[in-house]
C-alpha cells in the first residue's frame, strides 16, 4: 500500500496569520497520526512563511520515537542561515528525520514547481546526499519525470525520487492527462529498476490520486494543500481516512 504523508505547511500558514500558536501544528500532526497518517512532512523555508525551525524541532520530538510513522523534512539543500533559520542542512542535521527530500526551490517561488536539473547541480548535491545518508537518513530528490535525469539521480546516490506531479494534476480532465501519466509511469519504472524508491507529490487530491496511485512501485505520496482544503469541508479526521481509503 502507498504510504500517506501529510504536509502541515498550510496549518502553519494559518497559524502565522495571527499572534500566538493557534492552530497548533504539533496537535494537528498528532491528530493525523492518530487517524492513520503514515508520515508527517514539512518544508521549512528561510523566509519562514509557514513552517518554522521551532516547528521542525517539536515535530521531530513527536514523530521520531514512533517506529511506524515517518518524519520527512523537505527543502532547498543550498538554503543558507538567515536570522534564526539555521540553514536547511544544519536544521536537518539537528533533528535527524527519517527522510530528507531535497527540493530545488528559492524564496521567490510561491511553491515548488520543478525538479532538479542534475546536469548542473548533481556534482554539488552528491556530497550532500552522502553526508545525510551517512547519518542514517533516506535521501530523496524532487524530480520531473525525465528519464535522463532519473538516471543521474541514481548515479549520485539518491535513495528515492519524489516525482513532481503538478503537471499531472493540472492536466486532470484534459486530453493531456494520459501522456503525462505515462511519463510518470515510465519514470517510476526506471527509478525502481535502478534501485531507487518512488515518492510523489504536488497538487494530488481526492479526484486525481487514485489513478496516480495505480503506479505499481509508488511508495509514498505527500499531500498538503488539497488535504487542508478538504479538511475545511470534511473535517481533518474524515479527510485522513478518505485519503487512506483511496491509497488502500
Amino acid at each position: 500500500m502507498t504510504a500517506l504523508s501529510i504536509n502541515l505547511n498550510k496549518i502553519a500558514l494559518i497559524r502565522n496569520s495571527r499572534e500566538g500558536n493557534y492552530p497548533n501544528v504539533v496537535e494537528h500532526a498528532q491528530l493525523c497520526i492518530n487517524n492513520g497518517a503514515d508520515g508527517i512532512t514539512v518544508h521549512p523555508r528561510p523566509d519562514q512563511r509557514h513552517i518554522r525551525p521551532s516547528d521542525v524541532r517539536e515535530l521531530a520530538e513527536l514523530v521520531s520515537p514512533l517506529s511506524n510513522v515517518e518524519f520527512n523534512v523537505e527543502g532547498n539543500p543550498f538554503a543558507p542561515a538567515v536570522a534564526d533559520y539555521p540553514g536547511f542542512i544544519e536544521l536537518v542535521e539537528q533533528v535527524q528525520p527519517d527522510q530528507c527530500t531535497l527540493v530545488p526551490d528559492g524564496d521567490d517561488q510561491l511553491t515548488s514547481d520543478h525538479g532538479f536539473d542534475l546536469t548542473s547541480s548533481g556534482a554539488q548535491l552528491k556530497p550532500i546526499i552522502d553526508r545525510l545518508k551517512a547519518q542514517g537518513m533516506t535521501v530523496s530528490l524532487f524530480m520531473d519525470p525525465d528519464l535522463a535525469q532519473i538516471e543521474l539521480a541514481a548515479s549520485i546516490g539518491a535513495d528515492r525520487i519524489e516525482l513532481y506531479t503538478g503537471p499531472y494534476a493540472a492536466a486532470w480532465g484534459t486530453d493531456d492527462l494520459e501522456p503525462i501519466f505515462q511519463q510518470h509511469l515510465a519514470a517510476a519504472a526506471l527509478a525502481t529498476s535502478l534501485g531507487m524508491g518512488v515518492n510523489a507529490g504536488h497538487d494530488l487530491n481526492l479526484d486525481n490520486l487514485a489513478k496516480f496511485a495505480s503506479i505499481p512501485s509508488l511508495l509514498e505520496v505527500s499531500i498538503g494543500h488539497a488535504f487542508t482544503v478538504d479538511s475545511l469541508a470534511m473535517g481533518m479526521v474524515n479527510t485522513v481516512r478518505a485519503y487512506k481509503t483511496l491509497l488502500g
